[in-house]
């Protein structure tokens, strides 16, 4: 069998379908792998805040056009950038074994965040980092940035920002880890959910490509895949609301913490829950609820 996958042409969208490939061709069922790489209207539009054009959901519809048109069999995303609550007739096939989840500073000179002046200015797309890098220093300046990794470090060099915020697993992939200044923990700053996870998307009904692809999914990166998104869709969430998550699992058991923070960062709900793997998406909906318990719902009306 040929596998061709739809992916975008940024460097490190290509290095994430490239790895997906070359995983793939070690499968005995697998002829050959193609790639066909597009432009969506998420990398075309960089002069507008992705909240207001649409959201996340326009790096991926192109992608899943080009299934649907029968022109590609899967498609290679960041899971972090898909929507909890997929179109019907998609299903995640796979997701690969995560890498790192956490954010990380790029600066100027090496400075770390607490090393920065009052009043630099720190760019960053998620309102989850901009209100997380604010409750750390109130005294900071935020400011809306996009692009992909390469665009967003040449504009910190340029001198547009005085710092960036980045996910360290882009770094990482795209050889790049040497710029990181910083890597934030979770008591700093609660990463988004399934950051790190690279998935692969599939028409459902296709249960041969599903068969297939399977072979490469990571058991424990999907259990906790499921219990981060999990609190995303109990909350009626989206990848741009203030909300980060992050659950570890060892020994049959998972461990999930989340946040959910005001856009100035003066304000959160955050807590932390602990169960049976077996039940990993349960485990998100007693989070959220415990989440609701204590004010999610009116931090995230602020945040609207």
């Amino acid at each position: 069998m040929i596998i061709r996958i739809a992916t975008r042409k940024s460097k490190l969208a290509l290095w994430q379908a490239n790895h997906v490939s070359n995983l793939l061709k070690k499968l005995p069922e697998i002829e050959d792998v193609e790639l066909l790489p597009l432009s969506t209207k998420g990398d075309q539009i960089l002069d507008q805040n992705l909240q207001k054009i649409g959201g996340k959901g326009l790096f991926i519809k192109e992608l899943e056009y080009a299934i649907l048109q029968k022109k590609a069999d899967i498609a290679v995303h960041s899971m972090k950038d898909l929507p909890v609550l997929l179109q019907e007739e998609f299903f995640i096939a796979a997701v690969l074994k995560r890498e790192s989840p956490f954010d990380c500073l790029v600066s100027k000179k090496k400075l770390k965040l607490a090393e920065l002046e009052s009043g630099s200015l720190v760019g960053s797309s998620s309102l989850r980092r901009q209100s997380q890098i604010l409750k750390l220093r109130p005294d900071l300046r935020v400011k809306n940035l996009r692009g992909n990794v390469n665009t967003r470090i040449d504009k910190l060099e340029s001198g547009d920002y005085d710092a960036i915020i980045l996910a360290k697993a882009g770094l990482d992939r795209l050889e790049l880890s040497g710029e990181i200044s910083q890597t934030f923990s979770t008591a700093e700053m609660v990463p988004a959910a399934a950051q790190g996870v690279i998935g692969i998307e599939c028409l459902r009904q296709k249960e041969e490509i599903i068969d297939i692809v399977s072979k490469i999914n990571d058991f424990e990166t999907e259990v906790t895949t499921n219990c981060e998104r999990s609190v995303n869709s109990a909350l009626f969430a989206d990848c741009h609301s203030p909300i980060g998550s992050y659950a570890t699992y060892a020994n049959g058991k998972c461990r999930l913490e989340s946040i959910v923070i005001s856009p100035d960062g003066s304000v959160e709900a955050r807590d932390t829950v602990t169960g049976s793997a077996n039940n990993a998406e349960e485990l998100g909906l007693e989070l959220a609820d415990r989440l609701k318990q204590i004010g999610a719902i009116e931090i995230l009306k602020l945040a609207r």
